[in-house]
């Protein structure tokens, strides 16, 4: 018996009517892929070493990957229609590790799986189940649907509200922490014809300001000298919670060569807009207001 990280192990002896029971090689203990494994267990979710007896038989996943074009799911992992096609998923986790800085050592160690298995998904079309899915999601700060694509065209929070939702006013300390020190915000403004607009930006938080790039004579220039809101926010699809930031104040340009030069430093990233947006506005929050929806028991 040989076997892969991410072929599927299952065990079944219909002679002695034992219930079936599979799960997913996460751990390999010999280069040429024959036993022990690490399995985790669909029913159970627990990883245990396993020496298949001859009762037990191995899915190869290179066997399970379906046809190009075709929607069909990997062995274990469910995939709804229309999702990812093989490899998307494991692009997904490698571009939310780097956009948080990990290794695939220390995202690992978060999801409590093999940094081999890791590594395998990332690289190879691979077909995890939901279980592992759910602990990568919580690791990355992210979503399953996310990882999985699903939804990328849709407005967020097209799920169902809360049984018993709870709205909580949050304080300002809260609110600063949750803005962060960077990502993806929507400021407010008025344009020259008097009607409201809302723009969002990427930006940074330095030394307690909030800060974004723009071209000069473009609609967020705008802003400058004068009152704005600030927004930002988090939905969480799978478990129908939330939060949002409310900051308000003054937006000036910054222009002292020195401060351009120490944000430039500092800015995590460029403006997904592209181009050059060399203008940097800085906007001093006098009032940060924000509110959270969580389960009614919690």
């Amino acid at each position: 018996m040989r076997a892969h990280l991410g072929d599927q192990l299952v065990i079944e002896s219909p002679a002695t009517g034992a219930p079936r029971r599979d799960g997913e090689i996460v751990g390999l203990h010999h280069e040429d892929g024959t036993p022990p494994y690490d399995v985790r267990w669909s029913d159970s979710d627990e990883v245990t070493l396993v020496f298949p007896g001859p009762d037990a038989h191995v899915h190869h996943l290179d066997r399970e990957l379906p046809e190009a074009g075709e929607a069909k799911a990997g062995p274990g992992s469910p995939r709804p229609a229309g999702t990812a096609n093989p490899g998307d998923i494991g692009r997904r986790v490698a571009a939310a590790r780097l956009r948080l800085g990990l290794t695939r050592e220390e995202t690992a160690a978060r999801a409590r799986m093999a940094p081999a298995y890791l590594d395998y998904l990332e690289q190879q079309p691979a077909a995890p189940t939901v279980a592992t899915l759910i602990r990568l999601a919580d690791a990355l700060g992210t979503t399953v649907d996310a990882l999985y694509g699903g939804g990328v065209d849709l407005p967020p929070g097209q799920g169902r509200a809360l049984f018993h939702p709870r709205l909580v006013e949050l304080g300002p300390e809260e609110c600063r922490a949750l803005l962060s020190t960077h990502g993806v915000g929507r400021v407010t403004l008025s344009t020259p014809d008097g009607r409201p607009a809302v723009v969002p930006v990427n930006y940074d938080v330095v030394d307690g300001a909030i800060v974004f790039r723009t071209a000069p004579g473009s609609v967020t220039a705008l802003t400058a000298d004068e009152d704005v809101a600030f927004e930002v926010d988090h939905v969480d699809e799978a478990l129908s919670r939330g939060w949002s930031v409310l900051a308000v104040g003054h937006a000036n340009v910054v222009t002292r060569p020195e401060a351009v030069r120490g944000l430039v430093e500092r800015a995590h990233t460029t403006p997904w807009a592209g181009d050059e947006r060399a203008m940097w506005v800085s906007i001093r929050p006098r009032s940060l207001t924000g509110r959270r929806i969580t389960p009614e028991d919690e």
